[in-house]
């Protein structure tokens, strides 16, 4: 098979997937479209589709009829397909990152490229697991064979946030499309083109609707997208109120759901931590090279007393290391917010904080000087101290570059500090101590609990949380079992 291949240059790759959904293989005009903006200077760099309710069903009735086929083919012959069809993004990497950089803002040698590498490893992960879709014997009657079976469930709504748009849809594409599902994908409408670019390499490999890609608002598209009784299960990652709006419209027609929303996210490092170590670690936990637009970001960082002060001191170089400036210059660390109304909440966060009797604000880092840049949407690495424990700083996901950092002496107390949220997505803990990384990560109320380490979404590490953050588990094989297929039960008897 001849691997496919994309423009070479960003603008026209963009310009490939203006103003249409891809439908079947083909690109199918939008009635409407939508502007798609570089945060980073504040130009328009495209327009996107913009689907109502009509052509979202368009799209569903495709992947519908595609379903048959799809699911009836043999599992590992599906994962041959899906193999290919990664080797084929691998062959596009570049361009796929140059163009999700100038939609989302973010640094392309920081976060891009890598983003791109994680989102194709996902795919070639799940390629091979078509072999693992088992069912079981069951010992029921000595003279019956009674087996389960798993099954597809039909035609999978993804809905993608625009933070990390091309890993998530990869953690719910591809185990939808191995375990036999057809798939509709609603991109994000603030960076969908780097999303519709890799949709269309794997549906140049994959037979003809059994994945695609549309765009919209949530109100026009992703609500029909819900809504249509051919959708049989959806998959959503995105914020708590949206969430919440996801299950609901899903609990009418009585389909699984899996979600993955919000996260304030506890970091402690105890007293024999590794000073150096833990210093890294909230610096990528905090996710501060992605403008700290993270679920997982570690936005609550407690340090034991007796290291505060070199803590502090180690945090404040690194981060004052860190340059914040243009996506495309290689040596930028940190890029932009995604867009002004984001910015805005961000500020109004701090300003809260600002205004709090005793706070401490801390500010890093230079921010860029041009003209050909959006001063508005650039905001420095920023660490918050001294605020109440029922501050929203501390209690509600700000979603960017902004740390709560504490000092603490009692275990017990940081323990109930740390569970102190209506969320439990992620948590970490630093130690040397055997006793306290068993006991801490068994007490932490957080669905994915890391010591001395804080790695983003991994291929084959079971991840998702408690509580508010959502439902369900994504990234591993418990993944695609539980929440894309079905169990079906079979009793055979020739008595």
């Amino acid at each position: 098979m001849t691997t496919p291949v994309l423009p070479h240059s960003p603008e026209a790759l963009i310009a490939t997937y203006e103003g249409v959904n891809l439908v079947g293989g083909a690109k199918v005009p939008a009635a409407a479209t939508l502007p798609v903006m570089n945060p980073a200077t504040g130009a328009q760099i495209g327009l996107a589709a913009a689907s109502d309710e009509a052509e979202t069903a368009v799209a569903i009735e495709v992947a519908a009829a595609a379903f048959t086929a799809w699911s009836q083919t043999p599992a590992r012959a599906r994962g041959k397909l899906v193999a290919e069809a990664a080797r084929a993004l691998s062959a596009n990497a570049e361009v796929i990152a140059q163009v999700l950089a100038r939609e989302t803002g973010k640094a392309i040698r920081t976060e891009c490229r890598g983003e791109v590498a994680t989102a194709i490893d996902i795919l070639d992960f799940y390629a091979g697991l078509g072999s693992e879709l088992k069912g079981e014997t069951v010992p029921f009657h000595p003279r019956s064979l009674t087996t389960t079976i798993r099954e597809p469930l039909g035609v999978v709504g993804a809905i993608l946030p625009w933070n990390v748009p091309l890993v998530l849809m990869m953690l719910k594409i591809a185990p939808a499309l191995v375990a036999g599902n057809t798939v509709v994908v609603k991109a994000s409408e603030e960076a969908p083109f780097a999303t519709f670019a890799m949709v269309d390499l794997i549906a140049r490999i994959l037979p003809e609707g059994t994945v695609n890609v549309i765009n919209g608002t949530g109100p026009a598209c992703g609500a029909p997208l819900c809504a249509h009784p051919k959708v049989a299960k959806i998959t959503f990652t995105g914020s708590e109120a949206v969430g919440q709006a996801v299950y609901e419209a899903a609990a009418k027609k009585i389909i699984p759901v899996s979600l993955e929303l919000g996260g304030k996210s506890p970091m402690i490092v105890c007293a024999d931590a590794d000073l150096g170590k833990a210093v890294s670690g909230a610096i990528s936990g905090m996710r501060f090279t992605r403008q700290g637009q993270s679920c997982t970001a570690a936005s609550r960082i407690y340090v034991h007393a007796d290291l505060m002060e070199p803590f502090l001191s180690q945090l404040t170089e690194a981060l004052e290391k860190l340059k914040i400036g243009d996506p495309l210059d290689e040596s930028t660390d940190v890029g932009t917010i995604i867009n002004a109304k984001q910015a805005k909440v961000i500020r109004d966060f701090v300003a809260k904080a600002e205004e709090t009797p005793g706070a401490r604000v801390l500010r890093f880092g230079q921010l860029p000087e041009g003209t050909d840049l959006s001063p508005d949407l650039f905001l420095q690495p920023t660490l918050l101290m001294d605020l109440p424990a029922d501050h929203p700083c501390i209690q509600q996901e700000i979603f960017g570059p902004v740390a709560y950092l504490e000092a603490w002496t009692d275990y017990e107390e940081v323990m109930a500090k740390a569970n102190d949220t209506h969320y439990g997505l992620a948590a970490s803990v630093w130690t040397t101590s055997l006793s306290t990384a068993l006991d801490s990560t068994a007490r932490l109320n957080a669905g994915y609990v890391q010591v001395n380490q804080n790695l983003t979404i991994q291929p084959n590490v079971s991840y998702g949380g408690f509580g508010r953050s959502g439902l369900g588990k994504e990234a591993s094989l418990e993944a695609m079992l539980a929440h894309f297929t079905r169990s079906k039960t079979i009793v055979l008897n020739f008595d």
